[in-house]
């Protein structure tokens, strides 16, 4: 099948799939009019990188698991090793999210009852400017 046949078959962009190829994570053979030509080892092999991607892991990831499979090896050794540093840091992302969600909760209910004001001076909005929460600086949490 074409790109775009597989693309929609598997409900992602064809943009995507060429950059798959690109990198190497397909490798479809070329038919005689140059254009490459999708099978089920590339589809099979799409699904798989989808669903590692849903579990966190990045395209370098799946490409090392990628060579060990074709080399015959068993990339389920790497896959446990691989996790565990994707799983700490989904935890840490989560937590700064939560720490996030509870400043945003609690500026919005102090600022639904502060009026709105007028900049002057140095000062842009007081309601941000004045929030208890300032403690915490844009830089410190990889805000900009």
């Amino acid at each position: 099948m074409k790109v775009h046949e597989l693309a929609s078959a598997e409900q992602i962009s064809a943009n995507t799939i060429r950059h798959y190829v690109r990198i190497g994570l397909l490798t479809p053979p070329k038919g005689d009019n140059g254009y490459h030509r999708f099978g089920r080892r590339e589809q099979q092999r799409l699904r798989f990188i989808r669903q590692a991607r849903d579990l966190g892991f990045t395209l370098d990831d799946i490409q090392i698991m990628l060579r060990e499979s074709e080399k015959g090896q068993s990339p389920c050794p790497t896959v446990r090793q691989l996790i565990e540093p994707r799983l700490k840091d989904a935890r840490e992302r989560l937590q700064a999210m939560q720490a996030l969600v509870e400043r945003m909760e609690s500026a919005v209910a102090s600022w639904q009852q502060q009026p709105d004001c007028q900049p002057c001076g140095e000062h842009i909005c007081h309601l941000i400017e004045g929030h208890a929460g300032d403690d915490h600086s844009a830089e410190e949490h990889h805000y900009e």
